[in-house]
């Protein structure tokens, strides 16, 4: 694809991104008061403006998108929602604890994370959360043991106003076994979530969980209303490949259908382009109808992961795909 024609198409369906996020809420909000409405994508019934006209969805940035130049220490974590603001007109925020990960419990560090996101007007959404042990493991002491390693991400995400944390359902168990421990694992932890109105949300992320039907019955089971999902649009390979990259694939489509009575947060992952700008691998137009078809209209964030081009490149070329589909659905 030629970089130049595509970066040009771009920014003709992104001319007004900066209207977008400007219903978001104010990153203080009481999540005890607002965490259930924001969740269920039920803050207000007004859609974000999407260039010249409206959405039915409001455009988040995951923090993922940017994790090259964090980790090669080029932007620093509490930079985050300004640049969200300041360079692609977002209002909501999805954090990575990978970021700040040993300052879960410092709360003069999330006191600054919190101020910035009020400074620049941006909604603390969610924190997604990693290498915390597995939710599903099969030995009963290390399951617990994870479960319990997630408790300070909940306080965090608590004071930062979010609505969720987003956890990974990862099991070392054949699928119904592995089943049984990743509901008990979930449930637990949706339990300790529940005192302080906090959603436990889980995203196909590889193994069982980018089954869409596994993944749907573990939620189904574990009969806590704040124990939901995060549908991703790309991450739905079981098994992968050294090869080919995924040796076993679930029907992403499928998955999203399967997914989407459960969520409280989407994820609009994006990988390559073609010169008219859609996703070469995913048809986001199909996606969004069938997020809009299950009464979703919360925040939608962009996770791009591609390597043709920058990440700030991607970011809003995801994000002018993001307005172009949703205005045709």
């Amino acid at each position: 694809m030629q970089r130049r024609k595509f970066i040009t198409r771009s920014a003709q369906f992104g001319l007004s991104l900066g209207l977008i996020g400007l219903s978001a809420c104010n990153s203080g909000t009481d999540s005890a008061a607002a965490g259930e409405e924001m969740a269920e994508g039920k803050m207000d019934d007004k859609p974000v403006a999407g260039g010249s006209e409206e959405l039915w969805f409001k455009i988040s940035l995951a923090q993922w998108s940017l994790n090259k130049a964090i980790f090669a220490g080029d932007l620093d974590n509490l930079d985050f929602a300004a640049k969200a603001r300041n360079d692609f007109g977002i209002g909501g925020i999805e954090y990575v604890n990978q970021f700040f990960k040993d300052k879960a419990e410092d709360m003069a560090y999330l006191g600054q994370m919190k101020q910035r996101a009020m400074d620049h007007d941006v909604q603390s959404l969610l924190i997604m959360i990693d290498r915390e042990g597995q939710l599903g493991d099969m030995d009963e002491a290390k399951r617990i043991a994870a479960v319990e390693n997630h408790y300070k991400w909940v306080d965090a995400a608590k004071f930062l106003g979010c609505h969720s944390i987003r956890v990974n359902a990862a099991t070392g168990g054949d699928r119904e076994e592995g089943a049984k421990a990743a509901t008990d694992g979930l449930r637990r932890l949706a339990e300790y979530g529940a005192k302080e109105n906090i959603n436990v949300i889980v995203e196909n992320h590889g193994g069982w969980s980018s089954d869409g039907k596994w993944l749907s019955q573990v939620i189904a089971n574990t009969e806590m209303d704040n124990c939901g999902t995060l549908p991703d649009f790309g991450n739905f390979c079981i098994e992968g490949h050294p090869a080919n990259g995924c040796a076993n694939e679930y029907d992403r489509y499928q998955g999203m259908q399967d997914l989407m009575p459960y969520a409280k947060a989407v994820s609009a992952k994006s990988n390559v382009f073609n010169e008219e700008g859609d996703e070469r691998v995913m048809d986001y137009q199909r996606i969004l109808k069938t997020v809009k078809d299950h009464g979703y209209r919360g925040w939608i964030g962009i996770e791009y992961e591609g390597s043709e081009l920058s990440a700030d490149e991607g970011i809003r070329a995801t994000q002018a795909l993001l307005i172009k589909a949703g205005k045709m659905v």
